[in-house]
């Protein structure tokens, strides 16, 4: 039986792996910092808390990472960590440098002095491509926008980097914006869903969005974690880019998952707030997986629309269950 180590154990990514790797009948650990609230909401609702090993630890600490390794004494080691809001790293450039950015060098520095053997996925992002032009492949120039994409862009490079020069077996997943019903409040996908089922329940009254025109690559995290973990399984080592070749703008997102809630004309309930746009923002991003569906066998099963539904129905359920909350 293989052990697993997930940094990032507590967030959507983190979650759907686990319960993907312990369906594998692997042994899981996984990493969580302390705070001052409770992180496990999203392994509770799965209902995998318990079949988890959980360990403390900071990506921005190496001791407490070398810790998890030594603990965990794993064969594959997924690096899900970071600050992972684009829209705070211009209001936290530093501390986002510190974790998304020397976090992952932090692991790989305890990979390479404790479990070279072990084999290692860098959750690298679409961020990293910016504004540049057309459908991003593998081979597309990075030209990042923001702190977040930045720290991403040291990140993919210095795990290359181990790779390389300490054959570390080491993969980068460039993920595109993949969403589910356990994305952060803080994700324009998630506020939207949420938002729309308290509207409909009549416990808000506006929905406030920054920039609304602003297009992606949106796919379902459940299917995304099957790309990492394939990744892990292959002879040699590649960075793979994780995408539906899709985009949609978030007025897309808006339209159907208004329509669907049965809320009709959203323009009676959403004020466009210009404290929310960003201060460089990235118009639209879309990826080419053709390498993953080639040498993978990967490729997504949840389309847009589905994904939009799914995320509405849960939000609807949860507050038809708690009309009162202010979660």
């Amino acid at each position: 039986m293989k052990n697993a180590l997930i940094f990032g154990l507590t967030g959507q990514d983190g979650t759907y792996l686990a319960d993907f790797l312990l369906k594998k009948g692997y042994n899981v650990f996984g990493t969580f910092r302390r705070t001052s609230h409770r992180c496990f909401e999203r392994l509770e609702e799965m209902e995998i808390f318990h079949k988890v090993t959980d360990i403390k630890a900071d990506l921005s600490d190496y001791g407490s990472v070398q810790a998890a390794i030594k603990q965990s004494e794993p064969d594959e080691i997924y690096n899900l960590g970071a600050q992972s809001f684009v829209g705070a790293s211009f209001q936290q450039p530093v501390l986002t440098s510190d974790i998304t950015g020397l976090g992952v060098l932090r692991v790989l520095e305890a990979i390479r002095e404790n479990v070279p053997d072990a084999k290692f996925y860098q959750a690298s992002s679409s961020e990293m491509y910016g504004n540049y032009p057309g459908i991003k492949n593998e081979e597309s120039p990075f030209r990042p926008r923001s702190p977040y994409g930045a720290a991403k862009v040291f990140g993919h490079h210095m795990t290359n980097h181990y790779k390389e020069a300490y054959n570390i077996f080491a993969c980068c997943g460039i993920l595109f914006n993949h969403e589910s019903p356990l994305r952060g409040l803080e994700f324009v996908t998630r506020k939207i869903t949420y938002a729309l089922s308290k509207i409909k329940f009549n416990t808000l009254d506006k929905l406030h969005l920054g920039n609304i025109n602003a297009k992606r690559d949106w796919g379902f995290a459940g299917d995304y974690v099957e790309a990492m973990w394939l990744m892990l399984q292959q002879k040699e080592p590649d960075n793979y880019v994780i995408a539906t070749g899709k985009s949609h703008s978030i007025k897309e997102f808006l339209d159907i998952a208004s329509e669907y809630a049965g809320l009709g004309d959203w323009h009676e309930f959403v004020e466009i707030d210009e404290s929310l746009m960003r201060p460089t923002d990235i118009e639209d991003l879309v990826g080419d997986a053709s390498k993953a569906r080639k040498n993978l066998n990967w490729e997504p099963k949840t389309s847009f629309k589905e994904l939009v539904k799914k995320m509405m129905d849960h939000d609807i359920e949860y507050h038809k269950q708690h009309p009162s909350s202010q979660y």
